[in-house]
């Protein structure tokens, strides 16, 4: 999923710069956000946790890499807007200190695990816990809504990292080979973090409901 430097040209790189950009000065204007010792605490180990599961990495032929997001998990767990926070501070030490995710690819990284599949991680739970809690209970439906969450948000963050190489003229591949590889690979793995999320989310809303956003 991370895009390294070189495979953007400078108008897709500056496009999703200013995307990434007017998001968060958007959100903080919006929210005037402030966050409390222990919620400090929980997005600081939830990051650590993110970095640690991102780390295996598999790399695609026609694409970027294959790896873990988390992006679902963290706005589920924190909110959509603090899971952003989350998702880009992982990825910025990745990218300044790791060299794991291009510098110049950074605004698009940004949107793609820290602003797609948080949100639509996000909104997938939510919605499925709307429509399932009356029905199987709110800890079923916990479980349901995360792993629905978690594939469709990986899957998706995938389609939109293949669109951005594949539209990018510095990348030897088009849309129609990058979209399919990126999208079809992280469905494929979507299932694995789909079942990670849905599990952690499972037992936090039986055990400890407080720590999961409302």
């Amino acid at each position: 999923m991370h895009i390294p430097d070189g495979y953007l040209d400078f108008t897709v790189s500056a496009a999703t710069y200013a995307l990434a950009g007017f998001y968060y000065l958007a959100g903080f204007k919006l929210k005037k956000m402030s966050m409390g010792p222990g919620e400090v605490s929980e997005a600081t180990a939830l990051a650590a946790l993110i970095f640690v599961a991102q780390m295996l990495s598999w790399p695609i032929p026609g694409g970027t890499s294959l790896h873990f997001v988390g992006g679902a998990l963290a706005g589920i767990l924190t909110g959509p807007f603090k899971g952003s926070i989350v998702m880009a501070i992982v990825l910025l030490v990745q990218a300044l200190v790791f060299h794991d995710g291009g510098i110049t690819a950074l605004g698009a990284n940004i949107i793609n695990m820290a602003v797609v599949d948080v949100w639509v991680g996000y909104i997938t739970y939510k919605s499925i816990l709307r429509v399932l809690s009356g029905r199987v209970g709110v800890s079923k439906a916990s479980f349901v809504g995360g792993f629905l969450g978690g594939w469709l948000g990986l899957t998706v963050a995938g389609i939109v990292c293949g669109v951005e190489i594949g539209l990018s003229p510095a990348f030897p591949y088009g849309v129609f080979i990058t979209v399919p590889v990126m999208g079809g690979w992280h469905a494929v793995l979507g299932v694995v973090e789909g079942l990670v999320t849905g599990l952690v989310v499972y037992y936090l809303k039986l055990r400890h409901p407080e720590v999961v956003a409302s």
